[in-house]
């Protein structure tokens, strides 16, 4: 065997060596699956935190689920940095008296994906990730438009419930698909 093929066997040996250590700790943890009762709690959370407080501005609802230092990151708003942030804006926002048009925001069902997150061995999280769009037409569906984003919320269970910790929305675009 040459230099060059030991070098490359030990490099393999050194990445399955790896992955083997890392899917044993639990750093590699993959989705869990769409069935699994983590997803659905926290699809439910998404709904109470978006069909409920972002669509029908029911807010007291939401703002239940939510951290007391939410920090949100949104590519095109800028930073929120609390929860208290985060419920004013949407009451004097999206929610608001003075708002003449109302947007709506749709989940891309498919996108969703969850990986939770472990100390020890102990649930403590979860990343929940995904795709959504915003439009004022109720009816709209993401096959006719491009006007979406991609969210990463992380949840943490405080007092033994899911709280919204931190948000990134980012990779927003609003260009229209064409109807041919």
């Amino acid at each position: 065997m040459n230099n060059q093929s030991k070098l490359n066997q030990s490099i393999k040996s050194l990445l399955l060596s790896s992955l083997g250590f890392l899917l044993v700790s639990g750093i590699a943890t993959a989705q869990v699956d769409h069935n699994s009762e983590l997803y659905k709690t926290l699809k439910e959370k998404d709904s109470v935190l978006f069909e409920l407080g972002f669509n029908k501005c029911e807010i007291e609802k939401s703002e239940k689920i939510i951290c007391d230092d939410l920090e949100f990151y949104h590519d095109k708003a800028g930073v929120t940095n609390s929860k208290e942030e985060f419920v004013s804006i949407m009451k004097n926002g999206i929610c608001g008296d003075n708002n003449t048009e109302k947007v709506y925001r749709f989940l891309v069902e498919e996108s969703l994906e969850v990986f939770p997150m472990y100390n020890n061995g102990e649930l403590y999280g979860a990343l929940q990730i995904g795709k959504h769009f915003f439009s004022t037409d109720k009816s709209m569906t993401y096959k006719k438009t491009d006007n979406y984003a991609l969210f990463s919320h992380l949840w943490i269970i405080e007092e033994n419930e899911w709280k919204l910790k931190r948000v990134l929305s980012y990779n927003h675009t609003s260009k229209e698909k064409s109807e041919n």
